[in-house]
């Protein structure tokens, strides 16, 4: 065999081992979704209409969805300061409830319930007012309690008087700097910097991570992030609700100057201009990142506290 062949031969195998080796999918690693390394679908995310699953529980409640539920804060007192790390929390529902109470159902393990949210951590859902609901191994310095009542599906009601907030201090409370805050079940409320996880999650579940908001004014534009939050399985991953509360002003949409810009895993910013939730579809499995901020006209974010710009993280299972 000539010296010419023999160099075509070689040619051939490396082309060969070339081809062998190419990728047979062009679509990339979805990595802002915690699949570093592994090949997934692109995810591109789509308004929808409210799920047919929701339009059916409002329909089968009556008039609930119409009720205007206010609550206040009867402990802790506003401004207190409390010599313990064991904080006692007490509301009182009124209002037009058109037989809105907040109640878990044992079978579903859902209902109405309130959205407690100690300082900026995701909140706690707390399903019956008569049973003692406790804040355990908070922290000394200066806290903020926020609630609003909800629906069985984590839609906040939007009236006035719905939204109440207070401001206390914790001193002297020998609470355990190793250990998150909890509710008296054990569920997490609040971690610290160096907490460790010995807390058992809630049924929706949370990515708990230590808050680095700082001192809020209650009389300032305030954006309070609720939904989405913890595990989305099953047909719940189809449409992924964006909720939120919004106190001392109003969004474009609804004659105001303020609008709420959102981003998934820090991809295109997006704008909610009217009071209203979303519904998100197209997610692929993996976790996830939700930013939510209140913004002005030029698009800045309303400082308060740090709690305008809030991210969360959640997670896709399919």
């Amino acid at each position: 065999m000539n010296k010419k062949n023999i160099l075509a031969l070689i040619f051939t195998g490396l082309f060969i081992s070339a081809c062998g080796n190419a990728p047979t999918s062009n679509v990339p690693a979805n990595t802002s979704a915690g699949n570093t390394g592994t090949a997934t679908a692109v995810q591109t995310l789509t308004v929808v209409e409210r799920p047919q699953s929701v339009k059916d529980k409002m329909a089968a409640r009556g008039d609930q969805d119409q009720a205007k539920p206010t609550l206040k804060i009867v402990e802790p007192k506003a401004d207190a300061t409390i010599a313990s790390s064991t904080v006692k929390v007490k509301l009182d529902l009124s209002g037009d409830l058109k037989g809105y109470k907040p109640m878990m159902d044992e079978a579903t393990h859902t209902g109405n319930h309130i959205h407690v949210i100690l300082d900026n951590q995701p909140y706690e859902a707390y399903y019956n007012l008569g049973q003692e609901f406790e804040l355990r191994n908070v922290a000394d310095g200066d806290h903020t309690l926020r609630v609003f009542p909800s629906r069985p599906w984590h839609e906040s009601y939007k009236n006035d008087g719905a939204f109440q907030l207070v401001k206390f201090k914790v001193k002297n409370g020998g609470g355990d700097a190793t250990k998150p805050t909890t509710t008296n079940a054990g569920n997490t409320m609040a971690n610290t910097s160096n907490a460790n996880a010995t807390a058992k999650p809630t049924p929706e579940g949370k990515d708990m991570q230590s808050s680095t908001a700082g001192t809020v004014d209650p009389k300032k534009p305030l954006l309070t992030y609720s939904r989405p939050k913890g595990e989305y399985k099953g047909d719940d991953t189809n449409a992924v609700m964006i909720d939120f509360w919004l106190e001392n002003g109003k969004l474009t949409g609804d004659g105001g100057e303020y609008r709420v810009r959102y981003s998934v895993d820090s991809g295109e910013a997006k704008f909610i201009e009217k009071w209203d939730p979303i519904w998100l579809s197209g997610w692929t499995a993996g976790k996830h990142t939700i930013k939510l901020e209140l913004v002005d006209k030029d698009g800045n974010v309303v400082d308060n506290g740090g709690y305008n710009s809030t991210t969360r993280e959640i997670t896709i299972t399919k």
